[in-house]
């Protein structure tokens, strides 16, 4: 059994070094609007909401009202991840531009937001470049948490519907039927999974996301069986995956890579929540313990997380993944937090 004591100090050491000044550094810069900071205070809200932390919590408040004048500047899918906050910030304050402001973003990617022919949400990026008629799994993540997240405070039926649909529609894209794991993304126009990498972190995306989107919007939609037997399928598949020490390789079927912190996270993390609301069994729960047990080492004394591969588009083949630089990020950060966080509440 894992230290409570030794947990909560941790998520202290990681929420003081996501809070310090990184000004200009991508992966640490909390004071942007974009997919990267918009993990970090997704995360650091569910520590604080999970902890009771009046500080925490107060943190949260003073970073939208800070970067209030970013918000919605960019109106592409990765840029949306910051808005996830926004739900629980009206329930705490009621103060109604959170709901105003989320309630447009959503009608935003429910009626105007690029979609593939299929009908799933394009990945699109602030960056300049174009990623046309191509389903990540990031996206799940990123913009449907969102849908789901307004439609369980709303009780919109419409969005519930919605994040249900786009979860589907992801799943059946990216899901392997032999493995049960996911392809990172898919390309409509050629029909294929572009290079067809088992992505780590592409399925951290997804793995985190679902349990979450199912809870929200359960009381509003009908979850169909598909969707458990594909979440179950996807969970055993990547605890088939998983290497000795808890954590799994930056590509999952590739042991000779190196170990990534972010996505091994994610997909624990992923697991607490999805044993906790009956998605898979309870014992998914209890082996999440041992991924802590492996990341704990990779927190350094002043909070920092090691072994978080860098941003990373479809790359063009297995090895290209293996290529890509780790350093701190607010993602790793965060989706380390919210494992911990998850942890402590693990029996």
């Amino acid at each position: 059994m894992t230290d409570h004591r030794l947990l909560e100090a941790k998520l202290e050491s990681l929420f003081a070094y996501m809070t310090g000044d990184h000004k200009g550094r991508w992966g640490m810069d909390i004071e942007q609007w974009d997919w990267v900071p918009g993990v970090g205070i997704v995360s650091i809200m569910a520590y604080g909401k999970r902890t009771g932390s009046e500080p925490v919590i107060r943190y949260v408040r003073e970073w939208a009202e800070r970067n209030k004048e970013k918000a919605g500047g960019a109106k592409v899918i990765n840029a949306m991840a910051p808005f996830a906050v926004f739900p629980e910030l009206y329930r705490l304050t009621r103060e109604e531009r959170y709901l105003k402001q989320s309630e447009e973003i959503v009608r935003w990617m429910m009626n105007e937001a690029p979609r593939t022919r299929e009908g799933a949400l394009e990945h699109t990026v602030t960056e300049s470049v174009q990623f046309r008629e191509q389903a990540w799994a990031d996206t799940v993540y990123m913009a449907v948490l969102l849908i789901a997240r307004h439609a369980g405070l709303t009780g919109d039926r419409a969005a519930a519907a919605e994040a249900l649909r786009q979860t589907m529609l992801h799943l059946r894209l990216l899901q392997e039927p032999e493995t049960g794991v996911l392809f990172h993304g898919w390309n409509c126009e050629a029909g294929d999974h572009m290079s067809a990498v088992r992505w780590t972190r592409a399925n951290a995306w997804i793995a985190l996301a679902v349990p979450e989107i199912v809870e929200e919007i359960g009381g509003l939609v009908d979850i169909p069986e598909e969707l458990h037997g594909r979440y179950a399928a996807l969970a055993k598949g990547l605890l088939s995956y998983r290497a000795a020490g808890g954590l799994w390789h930056t590509v999952l079927d590739r042991p000779d890579f190196y170990k990534e912190s972010s996505g091994s996270a994610g997909i624990a993390c992923g697991f607490v929540k999805a044993a906790r609301i009956g998605l898979v069994d309870p014992s998914y729960a209890a082996s999440a313990l041992l991924t802590v047990e492996g990341l704990l080492p990779l927190i350094r004394a002043n909070g920092e997380v090691a072994g978080v591969s860098g941003g990373t588009p479809v790359m063009e083949s297995a090895e290209a993944y293996n290529r890509i630089k780790t350093y701190p990020t607010l993602y790793g950060q965060g989706l380390t937090m919210q494992l911990l966080t998850e942890a402590l509440a693990i029996e």
